[in-house]
């Protein structure tokens, strides 16, 4: 048994459905080790309990799992908000919410961000950005603006496969967008942050007041 398998063992099990939701996002998708998986799953579920958010939005749905596995943390009356960019996605990725036991807590929006989340009117007490790296920096401003005091952004992939350390890639635009949101993220006074060596990279943060 390698370490992975020994963290797995001693965390919650993955849910059946996501189970059968990760297999199928490899299976049916070209980039499915982006899907967030067993344990990143578990500790998004575990982030929601402890942070107990009214209204949660998440940049970059993919296949659900991510949403599915939030939504799975939110009290009765909590509801999360899903943007995809990328209409191909839709056919795959909205059957796999809708069948979901907790399809009633998700609304999956197909569009960018960016410019619809602040057209909801809602204002949001936790995010997860996880969207196109190259506007990370523009998400996460945008985030900010519609986010409550007090409230927390998750980022992934901030790390981008140790890239961000790595000069073989200073010409790839999106390692050098995570750097830049990275950079800029670390000297922001209006928030507090940490990165976890999570899989890819997880930057948690959080607005301060």
């Amino acid at each position: 048994m390698n370490l992975d398998d020994y963290i797995l063992a001693h965390s919650d099990p993955e849910p059946e459905y996501l189970y059968r939701l990760w297999r199928a996002t490899h299976l049916h998708t070209i980039h499915g080790r982006m899907v967030s998986g067993h344990l990143q799953g578990r500790l998004l579920k575990m982030l929601v309990q402890m942070i107990r958010p009214a209204n949660v939005l998440e940049v970059g749905t993919f296949s659900g799992y991510s949403a599915i596995s939030m939504a799975e943390g939110l009290t009765d009356d909590g509801h999360l908000y899903t943007f995809e960019i990328n209409d191909e996605m839709e056919d795959f990725t909205r059957p796999w919410i809708d069948g979901s036991s907790v399809a009633d807590r998700i609304t999956f929006i197909i569009g960018d961000a960016i410019t619809e989340a602040p057209r909801l009117g809602v204002t949001f007490d936790m995010a997860f950005i996880d969207g196109d790296k190259r506007t990370y920096l523009e998400t996460y401003e945008m985030v900010l603006g519609i986010l409550r005091p007090g409230g927390y952004i998750l980022a992934d992939n901030t790390l981008w496969d140790g890239h961000v350390i790595d000069h073989h890639y200073d010409r790839d635009h999106q390692t050098a967008a995570i750097e830049q949101f990275n950079d800029f993220v670390a000297a922001d006074p209006r928030v507090t942050r940490v990165i976890l060596p999570l899989r890819d990279g997880l930057t948690l943060i959080r607005k301060n007041g």
